[in-house]
Parts: structure tokens; C-alpha cells; sequence
């Protein structure tokens, strides 16, 4: 316990007063930390400024993920020469100690990922495996890395974790995507891709979405072990669909395994098929066998939010899908759908929508736009769609006020077949608290509508 017995009596700065801070504050307590929490909100109980502490006393700091690695707070930290940790690193450096059999799998990507680790978590679970799925979905990792009683943890990784982390190995990691997202964060979309594909340096064993252009274009050069998979027929060595069959040609002694059929996922569309065949691989890398894959995934159902059809009359489905929170999730559920009244809008984090438009712009009936960022796609659909009509609210609405507006005014539009679809291509927090209350909300107003005399 040599790196465990050094934090005792350290002075330790943790910046970020969120779950993630919290989290290892509370670890650092435990062990004998003498701990200073640092938040620009007012979430830190101290309320202090990184000015109102001597950064000359402090020989470790722990940043939590969303914080820029620009941050004028962080420059100050590295100026004066204090070692900085993520979460993750720090959560690598106590199990490798004191856990060091728990064996970690994690995966990444714009859109899917809970989802992903949630399916990939139940397979595990269904084939006698002891496995928990943390990270940027429930608990913090640095809760879970002492517990003798967990085989292996599922991490879903977010960009921000990634651009911090450098220390942690995944016996096996995974890339669903790689879309617009977070460019205001990372400062462009190249630097975005290469924080998402830090995890290939950081695995054993890559499982790796060839359908993706993106992450396709990347996968020449690596060097380690790189697990395909794709909604086309599989070649040796990969994952794939083979006719209503999803196939497992990668983790087997002779030619193929079938590990469930198309009809098994709910629901059967490509990028949650997809999704299925990302968790699959990352279960099989640690064990899981074909038979409970199948029977995990025949349970699976998706969380709120995420595709969840809120209620259904007079021929017209109402979906929330307000995780669609980017583009490339948005251009996704319409393809769900053959036909949507499409709400949109919210803060965009400097994302472009062209490809969303020209991908999606056929299943769109008409756009109902929403906002800060509403111009943004306005402008997009004007240029690549000029023939879908818009709908934009400037009104001084949020909340649920807002949602009852809008869907006023879907039903109004909406005709036996159609689908209306929120799926906002945007973050919420300009109008709402997050994306779970935007969802909360439509789901509210839809309800009250519908069942109103």
C-alpha cells in the first residue's frame, strides 16, 4: 500500500465541487488527505477562489473532467509545479495497489455510450461476471476500485476524461462514433477526434465501428489488436450482421458464433444494433459467453429519453429523445422514423447541422425550432431544405411553459403516421436544467394534451 500511504497527510487541491469532486474528495478524506475543494460555482462549502489558497503547499491536484485544459485556474496549478491527476489516473493508481485482478473495459464515442455500457454491463452480468458500469454514468470510478467484490468495471469515457487521463489500462476499449460534439470545448474537430481516440493508447485490444468514416479513416496504423464491427457481413476477425443473425467471427475457436438476432434488440434500429455489437465485444474480450449476450440483450430495454415513445393516438407517436443532445444522435432517431415533425434547438457547442440536414432532411415533415441556437439549423435547413417549413419560437418561454407551446403546435401539424419527434441535436441548459427535464417536460405536456377533454 506504498502510493495509498503517501496521500496521507498530503495537501491535495480538487477542482470541481461536482459528483466527480465530490467523490474524490470524500475518498481523500478516507485515506487521510488534508483535502481543499475548489469550485467557481457555489457548490464548494468553502466558497474559496484558487487565490485565497498558498498553491506552494499543495503537492497533488485532482481536475475533474469538464474543467478546460486551459483553464486560468489549472495554468496556475501547473506553474507552480503541482502533479496533476484525473480521477480515472488516480482510481488506476489505488486498484492497481489494492484491487490490481479487477480488470477494466471502456469505451467512448459521440453518441450510444450509456446505452453501450449498460448492454455490455448486463451481458457480463448474465454470464456469472461481477461487472459495474461507472464512469461518466453512475458511480465515479474512484468508488468502485476497492471493491474485491466487482470482476470487472465497464467506464464510459467522455472526451473531457480522455484529454485528462493517461495512466489507466483497459483490457479491452471501444470507439462507437466520432460526430460534431464539444468543439467549443476541445476548440476543433480534429482535436476532438484525437481526445476520443486517446483510448486506443490506452487498451489492449481495440473493438472499433467500421461503419464510421471517422473512426474507419483511423484505425490504419494502430498497433494492437482491432475488433471491427459492422451492419455488413463480417469478415474473419469481426463482428457483423449476416442476414436477421448478429455473428461473432472475432472471439471464436472455429469459423463464426451467432450471439443474438436482429429481432432481439429494442429497438432494431442501425445505431442501436450497432451499439449491441460494440457492447457484445467488449463482453466477449472479458468472457461473456454467446448464450447470455443473447439473453441479456432480448432483455435490454433503452433508458428514458432515448428513443422512449411517450404515448401513441389517433396514429400519431409522440418520442422523446432529448439525449440526442448533438447532430449526429438527432440525425439518428429521424432516421428512426419515416416521417417526424422534427423539435430541435437548444445550445448547439458550435456544431455544424449540414450533414444533419442533407442526411436527414427527408424523414423531416416540418421543423419545430427552439432555443438560443434555433438559427443555427433555421439557417441549415433554409440552405440544404429550403422545401421543409420551420416553425421557430422566439417567444420569452422555458421549461415546461415552453413544451406546452410546442407541443401545441406539433399536433397541430401532425397527421395519422407522422411521428413527432424530439430529438433536439442540442444541449438543454439554456431553457432547461438538462436534457432529462427537457424530456421530462415534453413527455408532461404531450400527456396533458392528449388525455384533455
Amino acid at each position: 500500500m506504498i502510493y495509498l500511504q503517501t496521500l496521507s497527510g498530503k495537501k491535495v487541491l480538487v477542482l470541481g465541487a461536482g459528483v466527480t469532486g465530490r467523490a474524490v474528495e470524500r475518498f481523500l478524506n478516507e485515506v487521510g488527505a488534508d483535502v481543499v475543494l475548489l469550485d467557481e460555482g457555489s457548490s464548494a462549502d468553502s466558497h474559496q477562489s484558487i487565490t485565497d489558497v498558498a498553491l506552494g503547499d499543495f503537492q497533488l491536484a485532482i481536475v475533474s473532467p469538464g474543467w478546460r485544459l486551459d483553464h486560468p485556474w489549472v495554468k496556475l496549478v501547473r506553474e507552480n509545479e503541482i502533479e496533476i491527476l484525473s480521477e480515472i489516473d488516480l482510481a488506476w493508481r489505488i486498484k492497481s495497489e489494492l484491487n490490481p485482478e479487477q480488470r477494466w473495459i471502456a469505451l467512448t464515442g459521440t453518441n450510444g455510450k450509456t446505452t453501450t455500457v449498460q448492454m455490455a454491463e448486463a451481458m457480463l452480468q448474465r454470464s456469472g461476471i461481477r461487472a459495474r458500469a461507472c464512469g461518466n454514468v453512475g458511480d465515479p470510478v474512484i468508488e468502485l476500485v476497492r471493491d474485491s467484490e466487482i470482476d470487472v468495471l465497464v467506464l464510459e469515457l467522455s472526451s473531457f476524461q480522455l484529454s485528462w487521463s493517461r495512466e489507466a489500462r483497459f483490457f479491452a476499449g471501444a470507439i462507437l462514433n466520432i460526430a460534431d460534439d464539444h468543439i467549443d470545448w476541445h476548440g476543433s474537430f480534429s482535436a476532438y477526434a484525437d481526445a476520443k481516440f486517446a483510448i486506443a493508447g490506452m487498451s489492449e485490444m481495440l473493438i472499433a465501428n467500421l461503419d464510421d468514416p471517422v473512426v474507419e479513416s483511423r484505425l490504419r496504423g494502430l498497433k494492437l489488436r482491432v475488433i471491427p464491427y459492422t451492419l455488413n457481413t463480417p469478415a474473419p476477425h469481426q463482428i457483423g450482421l449476416v442476414e436477421n443473425l448478429i455473428v461473432d467471427r472475432a472471439f471464436v475457436s472455429g469459423d463464426a458464433e451467432v450471439l443474438f438476432e436482429l429481432s432481439d434488440v429494442k429497438p432494431a434500429v442501425p445505431h442501436n444494433v450497432a451499439n449491441a455489437m460494440a457492447a457484445a465485444g467488449l463482453a466477449r474480450a472479458v468472457g461473456a459467453t454467446g448464450t447470455s449476450i443473447s439473453e441479456a440483450i432480448s432483455e435490454f430495454r433503452l433508458d428514458h429519453h432515448r428513443l422512449e415513445l411517450v404515448a401513441e393516438k389517433n396514429g400519431i407517436s409522440w418520442i422523446d429523445d432529448s439525449k440526442a443532445t448533438n447532430p449526429h444522435a438527432a440525425l439518428a432517431a429521424l432516421k428512426s422514423q419515416l416521417r417526424s415533425i422534427w423539435i430541435a434547438g437548444g445550445l448547439a457547442k458550435d456544431a455544424k447541422m449540414d450533414e444533419l440536414i442533407k442526411e436527414g432532411a427527408s424523414r423531416i415533415k416540418c421543423a419545430i425550432l427552439i432555443g438560443r441556437d434555433a438559427p443555427v439549423i433555421s439557417e441549415a435547413l433554409q440552405r440544404l431544405a429550403p422545401n421543409v417549413p420551420v416553425e421557430r419560437l422566439d417567444v420569452e418561454l422555458t421549461g415546461l411553459d415552453l413544451m406546452r407551446e410546442v407541443v401545441r403546435i406539433a399536433k397541430d401539424k401532425a397527421e395519422p403516421g407522422d411521428s413527432i419527434l424530439l430529438a433536439p441535436a442540442c444541449a438543454s441548459m439554456d431553457q432547461f436544467k438538462n436534457y432529462a427535464e427537457r424530456g421530462e417536460f415534453f413527455a408532461q405536456a404531450v400527456k396533458e394534451l392528449i388525455n384533455a377533454k
